[in-house]
């Protein structure tokens, strides 16, 4: 069953709510794009890719109403498999114009919604649009933060500065870097619940954050060891996201090899 937040993200989308539309664009396009030049082997270029992307999120709100949550696809599943119909358009749509002739388009294949029909996914996809939620996560908590307490969490944990180091840059004590690190932290923790909900059609995709180490043990509390952990993994996700954003920016050609 879709959560809410789901629901109510879909919603915005069929609305064509230009701040859905740019969020959903924001969070996943550099993803899309990878795996469309990944599946092009070639064929397509940087600008092929980027609009070939756009198609797909254009078309992601129209299959809304195809899908069906006791069948078990994944959100990410959903994307990939409209990705996969799209750049096969393209591809019948160049092989037709060779030929002289036009070509229909082919309706899209309702197996996307089977698990074992996911269409070609692997775990380096599944992987880069995990740490797509994580970074649209940062950048919520990024708004919402005080500027100096998000510039604390990005020099101590994003930039792996040490507790001593910050507090001389930002002319502050060491417990203070303490403290304003911790509120932000729990502030991450709510956003990527928030994020993961929001993008999330089934409980195993619920689940990542725990599978990721992303999550506190509800029985215990939070303590140093644990949001040590905690920090180095979202860290790890966020250097591994600036690289394919980094690479998506010089050319969708490049960024596949960031997946």
């Amino acid at each position: 069953m879709l959560s809410q937040l789901t629901s109510g993200f879909v919603t915005r989308l069929r609305a064509n709510d230009e701040a859905a539309w740019f969020e959903l664009w924001e969070t996943f396009g550099p993803v899309l794009r990878a795996q469309l030049t990944r599946w092009g082997q070639g064929r397509i270029g940087a600008e092929t890719a980027r609009d070939l992307s756009q198609e797909t999120l254009a078309a992601l709100s129209n299959s809304i109403e195809r899908y069906d949550p006791s069948r078990g696809a994944r959100f990410s599943t959903w994307l990939l498999a409209i990705a996969k119909h799209v750049l096969g358009d393209e591809i019948d749509r160049r092989m037709a114009l060779k030929r002289g002739g036009g070509q229909r388009t082919a309706e899209l294949d309702d197996r996307w919604m089977i698990p074992d029909g996911n269409p070609g996914v692997d775990d380096a996809y599944e992987a880069a649009m995990f740490r797509s939620k994580v970074e649209a996560a940062i950048r919520l908590v990024e708004k919402e933060c005080d500027f100096t307490e998000f510039s604390i969490y990005r020099m101590r944990v994003l930039d792996g500065l040490s507790g001593k180091d910050v507090a001389e840059q930002i002319g502050v004590s060491e417990p203070t870097v303490s403290r304003r690190l911790a509120k932000v932290r729990t502030c991450l923790r709510e956003k990527l619940q928030e994020v993961v909900s929001k993008f999330s059609f089934t409980e195993e995709e619920r689940a990542e954050l725990e599978r990721n180490g992303l999550t506190e043990n509800p029985k215990t509390a939070p303590d140093k060891s644990t949001d040590a952990m905690f920090d180095e993994a979202v860290a790890e996700i966020y250097h591994r996201q600036m690289k394919l954003r980094a690479a998506d920016e010089a050319g969708a050609g490049a960024s596949s090899d960031w997946l």
